[in-house]
């Protein structure tokens, strides 16, 4: 192996898909892992974010054991998932429905809600930092096939070459834009308000919620729980029609200042639980949700080329899965690079082996994730439906007890489908 040249993977986007894609491969000694982030510092964006089974499952088969420690990874102490725990209703913060996990889920791996800054820490604490490259912004690659290598090109005029290039690199994902520039995804009309903060705001309110609870009404939701360390997370919602030119919020930047002040006023008529918890606020962020449709093939660049993530998937909010979806792209990549270049191989692959490689990757992922991209659209498109109509407090409980069944999202086994990937494209080249 010391005399075999290594494999050079370079990774574009230092979040969950590219952090997680790096450490499934770091193991191995001839494969040589580059990640290249735009942004200047590794200082995570966002607020709260959820992994269900499945993701916690890819935390633990990757040895990210620090991610799985109950002070950075808030469960419900019912083991219900969190996601839809306890769909409450907005007046009279009554239990309409819960949900369950459908399998056998050990204590580790139960649904868990981060901090968004303490996930990707706790990421990095396996990462050597001197294979992170900041202040690189994608700009382009060709294949050099005279030398038999990707030329990456970053917007600010230097260059990096790489046998292999995976595009982790978010929901406007630059690596997919330039193999597909129509992909870009576009605004829903759903607008989240998020918050994290010190949950001592909120630890006067008497009757405030131990576990997540998301409570419901006619016309918007709100999401509240728990997080590690002791922080608590809000999240709002207001929706609109994104075709009408003057919608409000038509426009807005992605984690851009909010006003708690709107806030209060959205939820001004609902229970004095959800009013007070509102009040306590003391600041928010304005996410506007978008979505795209999936690309018609994860194998880009001749073969040379693939996308993980929000990259892969622009859902912008499915079931709060991105996290999970994310995690089960990079152990699934790192895997299919490892079938083809196993830690004994005696030979670096060949550009045929990487095309493999990449074909059973989306195997192993792309339908998946177009049903989830499917359900996706499915749900923003009868959540405008029901702008401007006014609901019925039966239509709105029949509706909170009819709600999407996503067990098949959060608890799905990659694993599983990975070994079903392999054994069909086996077959397909034995026939």
């Amino acid at each position: 192996m010391a005399d075999t040249p290594k494999l050079r993977v370079a990774i574009i986007g230092a979040g969950i898909a590219g952090l997680a894609a790096a450490i499934a491969l770091k193991h191995h000694e001839g494969i040589d892992v580059q990640i290249y982030e735009r942004a200047t510092a590794l200082a995570e964006i966002g607020a709260s974010i959820a992994l269900g089974p499945n993701g916690m499952r890819t935390l633990d088969r990757l040895g990210v054991y620090n991610a799985l420690d109950d002070s950075v990874a808030f469960r419900n102490i019912s083991r219900h998932p969190m996601i839809y725990r306890q769909v409450m209703h907005y007046k009279t913060n009554e239990v309409v429905s819960t949900d369950s996990h459908q399998g056998d889920v050990e204590y580790r791996h139960l649904t868990a809600r981060f901090y968004r800054a303490h996930l990707q820490e706790a990421l990095l604490e396996h990462i050597d930092s001197s294979t992170i490259r900041l202040s690189k912004t994608f700009d382009s690659v060709v294949l050099d096939e005279e030398k038999d290598e990707l030329r990456i090109k970053f917007a600010d005029g230097t260059t990096a070459t790489a046998d292999l290039l995976l595009g982790a690199d978010g929901i406007n994902s630059a690596v997919r834009r330039f193999f597909a520039p129509t992909s870009a995804p576009t605004w829903t009309g759903w607008v989240a308000f998020r918050s994290v903060f010190p949950i001592s705001h909120v630890e006067h309110i008497s009757d405030l919620p131990d576990e997540a609870c998301h409570f419901w009404g006619p016309d918007r939701t709100l999401f509240v729980s728990k997080l590690g360390k002791g922080l608590f997370t809000v999240v709002a919602s207001h929706n609109s029609n994104p075709d009408l030119p003057d919608a409000e919020y038509k426009g807005a930047e992605w984690d851009s200042p909010g006003d708690v002040s709107v806030l209060r006023d959205y939820y001004r008529d609902w229970s004095p639980l959800v009013r007070s918890i509102v009040d306590a606020i003391p600041h928010t962020n304005v996410y506007p949700n978008r979505a795209g449709h999936g690309l018609d093939s994860w194998v880009l660049g001749g073969g040379r080329v693939t996308v993980a993530g929000d990259a892969a998937h622009a859902h912008g909010g499915a079931f709060a899965a991105g996290g999970s979806l994310a995690l089960d792209d990079a152990w699934a990549f790192a895997q299919s690079i490892l079938t083809v270049f196993p830690p004994d191989s005696s030979r670096k692959p060949s550009a045929a082996d990487l095309q493999k490689a990449l074909r059973l990757y989306e195997k192993t992922r792309k339908s998946h994730t177009d049903r989830v991209l499917e359900t996706v659209h499915k749900g923003n498109r009868k959540r405008t439906e029901r702008i401007g109509r006014r609901e019925t407090d039966e239509e709105l409980r029949a509706r909170m007890k009819n709600r999407e069944d996503v067990a098949w999202i959060h608890e799905h086994d990659v694993q599983f489908t990975f070994k079903n990937a392999l054994s069909s494209l086996f077959d397909e080249r034995r026939s």
